[in-house]
């Protein structure tokens, strides 16, 4: 049986390492990307992600790009977009659910949380 897909962006190589191994120990699989750019084309390719995580501090496309871009497209629109943030400032939380995505998760990152 094939495992549900998760998009994972993130431009640091550990975070993505680490989130790909606590997926795949709750069953998932996880899809990587080093930056926004590189999940739009793996969006382009795909049509079978249950979910993104996507990472807001990222070079090439930010976080808040990568979500208005997803966002804007009708067949992607649909697909649950998860922030992956070391962001806590006052007023983080509301910019990122403005920017597009349905929630958010800190980092560091609890595995139990993910």
């Amino acid at each position: 049986m094939k495992k549900p897909c998760l998009l994972v962006i993130d431009d640091n190589a550990i975070n993505l390492a680490l989130i790909g191994y606590l997926l795949d120990s709750a069953g998932w699989e996880a899809c990587p990307a080093e930056n926004g750019a590189q999940a739009l084309k793996l969006l382009a390719e795909r049509s079978d992600f249950a979910a993104i995580l996507c990472d807001i501090q990222m070079p090439v496309m930010d976080g808040y790009e990568f979500a208005r871009r997803v966002k804007a497209q009708p067949a992607w629109a649909a697909v649950p977009l998860v922030a992956v943030t070391a962001l806590a400032m006052v007023g983080d939380r509301d910019r990122i659910l403005a920017a597009g995505f349905n929630g958010y998760v800190s980092k560091p990152i609890e595995p139990a949380l993910l």
